[in-house]
């Protein structure tokens, strides 16, 4: 009987270990509002617009767990990401938008909630790496507003884009 009871508690274990805790969920967004002022500047900060939906990114993500904040190494896209990271008391980590999702992101966000700060033509490039299909076409430039929402359980992988206003 031992034998039996052992053997329910050891199969019990491992199925509810591979249902449990191996939910991924990105959270891709696109810088907010830049400073256009100088065209020649390559690295603007956000704009006073920008900054306010940096503070309303805080906002949307406060009741959201994340576990996580990425960003590329522009002042545009660690302004956007920094109200939120101060608010989960997370520091931000930078990725290289030369070499997205690789097999070390992978692991290191498995079964995390991450948010992710890029660019018009990162993010959505970003998600389609994770779904591994190309489903998804550069951002508008004037586009601050998108939401990309990827979720990976299992093998199943879901996507949706959801529009957030300041």
């Amino acid at each position: 009987m031992k034998k039996y009871f052992f053997l329910f508690i050891f199969t019990f274990s491992l199925l509810l270990s591979c249902t449990t805790g191996e939910t991924t969920t990105y959270y891709l967004i696109r810088h907010a509002e830049k400073d256009r002022t100088d065209q020649s500047n390559g690295n603007p900060n956000l704009n006073f617009e920008g900054e306010k939906r940096a503070q309303g990114w805080a906002n949307y993500f406060e009741d959201i767990q994340i576990d996580a904040v990425y960003s590329t190494k522009y002042f545009r896209t660690m302004e956007t990401a920094t109200p939120t990271a101060m608010t989960k008391k997370l520091r931000i980590q930078y990725y290289d938008p030369r070499n997205m999702y690789d097999s070390v992101f992978k692991a290191e966000t498995k079964g995390k909630s991450v948010l992710v700060v890029g660019h018009s033509n990162t993010t959505p490039v970003f998600a389609n790496k994770i779904l591994g299909n190309d489903i998804y076409e550069n951002m508008d430039d004037n586009d601050n507003s998108s939401l990309y929402i990827v979720t990976i359980s299992g093998d199943d992988k879901e996507s949706r884009i959801e529009k957030v206003e300041k």
